[in-house]
């Protein structure tokens, strides 16, 4: 339900403005469309460590059934929205955030009832239904907001009123508190307030990054960006000091000394970043240039977008369940590293493909997108939440979250800067030549032409024909002779127009997400063998770093190093997390690991 509403509203988009009676292509109303689409992820990446640890605090079930309650009463407020225009866009920008607050509390402490209830060789599997569920959520989201939104813009939201009304009633009648170790602590108020600032400061800069500034087709030379980019960092670089200082810190800085759950979540973020704007990059491809090659009317695209990137989907469903499976048998490294490259080489697919591609070739390269994704979904998951202590675990799933959405927000900025840095090197001039071949004057054609990039992508997401849209302030269509009017306007002309500068910043995007997945493969690759965290046992410091996890990467023979790292004696310790213990790792200072890469039976 919460990763659903994620994405629903991005096909929505276009009846959405329609229904509010607001054209958020006009000048000024920019901030209205990026907000609807980042103002979700935004807060998802900034609350949800909070709610993590307040799961540890006081329950985890218990703000994970608030979390239906919460995100439900958003919904009912977002589909009565009583306004209209920009007041009606701020009603619904803020109920959003709303319902993302309600997410926030299922996302962050979903993963830490489902490593509470399963054993450690069901874990995997488990995590992964729960990846599937959520993840795949993301692309359903795209079809079902273009199916809901042809009847009526307000059932984008009003489905998930009985959804969450279920959902409340099932989860208060049958969730029970399966870890029963709570530790009731002082919230950590400088924490979370230093977090929350920095953070936010941080991605609403780069929010604002995307839209254009002065005369530059993005604003990353906007002083308020740069001020929230440096203020926002060295706010966070504040907050991992004051984390290092309080006895009952929200941000387990200490977790980072597990190598598993720190190569986990760095592969995480990255991973996140190479493949969070996908759907944004596929979506302007599909609606933007291939579907009105292929007859499609502008109106018609966001539904059929929807439709055409269903094999994205169904790779993720096919391999989730499956890695999860296997991951538990054979170990997560294998597999989650394995993804990633999936991944790498299916985003070398789609930067080969031609700008008009044959559909069954599209739709091979991003089935297999979609099955890296599933194979390094749930074994990842499951790799962190197995590494830490239980009484971290609501915090570490929140920390495994924030990382998460933060690629996800962060890619956004990255791949849209990206491409339309592509489109404002080709774009205007390619534009202005063919304006002018059709009658415009050259002096409209001038200006069109140097308008923002971002005013062109928009028009064609929210299903506008670009050319009427761009053309519409100047009133030159109706002047013009009936012919150059019906070659302006056919579903040709833009999509033909704009193929070339476009597949020049597509290959930007994918060469950086190419470089980002290949990143990510490495980083996952140093997590080691399979760790898990055994709380029944006397409490230890754990020392497998991220750093012990390059050297066993650089290792020829994992069993003449795994006899070395026995024989040498450790040295250093760590301010104990709590819960830890002794296992089949004897060694001083080392809680329990139980070595699962080789399908070691289980104690």
């Amino acid at each position: 339900m919460a990763t659903i509403d994620g994405s629903i509203v991005i096909i929505a988009m276009p009846a959405i403005f329609r229904g509010i009676h607001l054209d958020p292509t006009a000048p000024g109303n920019i901030g209205y469309l990026l907000w609807m689409i980042v103002g979700y992820l935004l807060v998802t990446a900034v609350v949800v460590v909070t709610l993590g640890r307040l799961g540890d605090m006081y329950g985890r079930v218990k703000i994970y059934n608030l979390g239906f309650v919460v995100f439900t009463l958003a919904s009912i407020a977002l589909s009565l929205d009583p306004l209209r225009g920009g007041g009606g866009a701020m009603w619904l920008i803020v109920w959003r955030m709303g319902q993302a607050f309600g997410g926030s509390m299922l996302m962050a402490n979903s993963a830490a009832i489902l490593t509470d209830a399963f054993p450690a060789n069901k874990r995997g599997m488990a995590l992964g239904v729960n990846q599937i569920v959520g993840i795949s959520g993301q692309f359903i989201g795209l079809l079902l907001g273009g199916l809901l939104a042809a009847v009526d813009w307000r059932l984008v939201f009003w489905v998930n009123v009985p959804i969450g009304i279920f959902g409340t009633i099932w989860s208060y009648k049958k969730l029970r508190e399966v870890h029963s170790d709570r530790h009731p602590a002082r919230l950590d108020w400088w924490g979370n307030i230093t977090f929350a600032a920095g953070a936010s400061w941080l991605l609403i800069a780069i929010t604002y990054g995307i839209q254009p500034y002065g005369g530059h087709a993005t604003g990353w030379t906007s002083p308020m960006v740069l001020s929230g980019l440096i203020g926002g960092a060295a706010i966070l670089a504040l907050f991992c000091v004051i984390e290092t200082r309080i006895a009952e810190p929200m941000f387990a800085l200490g977790l980072f000394k597990i190598r598993a759950f720190a190569a986990g979540n760095a592969a995480s973020l990255l991973g996140s970043i190479a493949r969070g704007g996908l759907q944004f990059m596929l979506i302007f491809w599909l609606q933007a240039i291939w579907l009105p090659l292929h007859g499609y009317s502008f109106a018609d695209t966001p539904l059929w977008a929807g439709i055409y990137m269903l094999p994205l989907t169904a790779g993720f469903l096919i391999a989730g369940p499956i890695s999860g499976i296997l991951s538990d048998k054979y170990g997560q490294r294998v597999f989650a590293t394995g993804g990633l490259l999936v991944g790498a080489a299916a985003f070398t697919g789609l930067l080969l493909l031609p700008i008009d591609f044959p559909y069954w070739l599209f739709a091979t390269v991003i089935f297999f997108n979609g099955v890296g994704s599933g194979l390094f979904a749930s074994p990842n998951v499951s790799a962190i939440m197995s590494s830490v202590p239980a009484r971290h675990r609501g915090a570490a799933s929140g920390m495994r979250s924030t990382f998460q959405n933060a690629g996800m927000s962060l890619s956004i900025g990255i791949f849209f800067s990206l491409l339309i840095a592509g489109l404002a090197s080709t774009l205007p001039r390619t534009l202005s030549a063919g304006l002018r071949a059709q009658g415009v004057p050259a002096g409209v054609a001038a200006h069109v032409a140097n308008l923002p990039p971002v005013s062109t992508l928009f028009a064609s997401f929210l299903g506008y024909n670009p050319v009427q849209a761009l053309l519409k302030p100047f009133g030159v269509l109706p002047r013009l002779s009936a012919a150059h009017r019906g070659a302006l306007t056919s579903k040709e002309f833009f999509p033909r127009l704009v193929s070339a500068p476009f597949h020049h910043g597509l290959v930007i995007v994918f060469s950086a997400a190419i470089a980002m997945s290949v990143t990510a493969a490495l980083v996952s690759l140093l997590r080691g063998k399979q760790y898990i965290y055994d709380d029944a046992a006397p409490p230890a410091a754990p020392t497998h770093t991220v750093a012990d996890g390059v050297a066993e990467a650089m290792s020829v023979a994992a069993v003449a190093e795994e006899a070395v790292a026995d024989a040498e004696p450790v040295t250093g310790t760590a301010r104990p997390l709590g819960g830890g213990g002794a296992g089949s790792d004897r060694r001083p200072g080392v809680p329990a690991r139980r070595d699962l890469d080789r399908g070691d039976a289980q104690p």
